[in-house]
């Protein structure tokens, strides 16, 4: 998507990020995919969400597991960004 605009970052986020970070033995996928929902549900950052839920499913987590988790979090990070996620994973999830 960005790699004629910004190969630096494409870079980062294809070797680096994925490629090295995702990797490390010290948290499995599924868990990583939890700490990365959760995060982006908490910054209200929806444009990644959609892509890290799929990868979340992709890597064991349930969409029940999925939506539990962001109606939990409405209760630390606020009712709009839970219900900003929420639309994003219905979305997702009824699609």
């Amino acid at each position: 998507m960005f790699g004629d605009f910004a190969p630096q970052l494409v870079h980062f986020t294809d070797d680096v990020l994925f490629g090295e970070v995702w990797q490390r033995p010290g948290l499995a996928a599924r868990d990583r995919s939890l700490i990365t929902v959760a995060s982006l549900v908490t910054s209200g950052s929806t444009a990644q969400l959609r892509h890290h839920l799929g990868r979340a499913r992709d890597n064991g987590v349930g969409e029940a597991e999925l939506t539990e988790g962001i109606t939990h979090l409405a209760f630390y990070t606020g009712w709009p960004h839970a219900m900003s996620a929420m639309a994003v994973a219905k979305d997702l999830f009824r699609s």
